[in-house]
Parts: structure tokens; C-alpha cells; sequence
């Protein structure tokens, strides 16, 4: 089973990828978590270059088509090898998050976007993804807060660096594509307790293991 996370800077995805996982393999689930951008080694060195503060000269269709490239490289090195060994990837950001912050954010054409995307993933798309709503005034302390404890303010912080407009414009996104993709995208709000937010996320996954 194939599941992602998504949503904007500070929803907790880690939190909750990390207490999923934990609740899987209790399960006796063999469980493999990755991200995007990084998920492979090229991808790796690409995360570098997308999230640095140094190239916040990096124009939009760069930023698109270096996410592309790492996408299409985690699938077919890291993604899909994974799935065919029964594993469940839980994955922290992937094709919705393209959609939403170089369509919705930077004004890129969705329907472009997903067209690309379809390219990139190689027909393979999550049969579940979560998606953790939350206020962008929150997120992005939370964020900053974070990259600023962890030292990696200017390594990780491009994003973060971004105008409020700017991260309203992607929640807006994130928002309209569940909407539109009901059937696999799942809103969970995320303003609660970790624990809380957990326990709506593993009703979510049950569901869609059980159906």
C-alpha cells in the first residue's frame, strides 16, 4: 500500500508518518518511509539544491522540472521496488505537492502540472493520501521554530522563507485538489494534539486497508 502525506510547511507530517509507522509495524507490516525531494540518491543532492536559501534565485520552471526529476527517479529506484516487495511506503510529500506549490503557489497551470506528473510517476499514484490542514500562521512558525532547533535555517529554509500570501495560496490548493479527488485525498485537521491527529490518520488507513 502506497500512502502519502501532505499539506503546508509545519502540518507535523513527520509526527505523524513516524506514529504510523510505529502502529504498522506493530501490526507485523513491514513499513518503509521516505520523502520527496530526497528520497534517492540523486534526489538527495537535488533536496540541496530546491531547499537552500542560497538559490532563492532558482526560477519556477527550474524549481518545477528539478521535482520532477527527483520524483521520477524515487519511484522507480526507491517507490515502486518497495511496493513489489509488499512493503507499505509511507511517503512525506509527493506529486499534490507539485500541483500545489508551483501550480497554486507559483501560478504554474494545474492541468500542465498534472500532465507532467503523470510522466514523473510512471503511473503510480498513492491508493491513500492524507492530507494535514492547518493555518499557514501556524505552520510556518511551527516550521521556522523547527529548522531553527534542528540548525537547518538556511540549509532547509527556502520555503519557509516564503510570503503568508504565498502559503495561503498553496493551503487554498491542497484544499481544492481533496476536493476534487475525494476518492483518494482525506482532510484531517491538524491543529490537535499529535496524538489526536494519529488516531484520525490510522482510522483513515484501516478503513482503506479494510475496504
Amino acid at each position: 500500500m502506497f500512502i502519502t502525506f501532505e499539506g503546508i510547511e509545519g502540518t507535523g507530517k513527520s509526527t505523524q508518518i513516524a506514529l504510523l509507522k510505529e502502529h504498522m509495524l506493530a501490526q507485523g507490516k513491514r513499513v518503509m518511509v521516505t520523502l520527496e525531494p530526497g528520497g534517492s540518491r540523486i534526489g538527495a543532492e537535488l533536496r540541496r539544491v530546491l531547499l537552500s536559501l542560497d538559490n532563492r534565485d532558482l526560477t519556477p520552471q527550474a524549481e518545477l522540472f528539478l521535482y520532477l526529476a527527483d520524483r521520477a527517479q524515487h519511484v522507480a529506484q526507491v517507490v515502486r521496488p518497495a511496493l513489489e516487495t509488499g512493503a507499505v511506503v509511507l511517503c512525506d510529500r509527493f506529486a499534490d505537492s507539485t500541483v500545489a506549490y508551483q501550480g497554486f503557489g507559483r501560478g504554474m497551470d494545474p492541468e500542465l502540472l498534472h500532465r507532467l506528473n503523470e510522466v514523473a510517476v510512471d503511473g503510480l499514484w498513492p491508493e491513500l493520501t492524507v492530507l494535514l490542514d492547518l493555518d499557514p500562521v501556524i505552520g510556518l512558525k511551527r516550521a521556522v521554530a523547527r529548522n531553527h532547533s534542528e540548525g537547518k535555517t538556511n540549509a532547509e529554509g527556502r520555503f519557509e522563507a516564503e510570503s503568508l500570501a504565498f502559503h495561503n495560496r498553496v493551503r487554498q490548493g491542497f484544499l481544492k485538489l481533496a476536493a476534487a479527488k475525494p476518492e483518494r485525498i482525506s482532510i484531517v485537521d491538524a491543529t490537535g494534539t499529535p496524538e489526536d491527529i494519529a488516531r484520525k490518520v490510522k482510522a483513515l488507513v484501516e478503513a482503506r486497508l479494510h475496504a
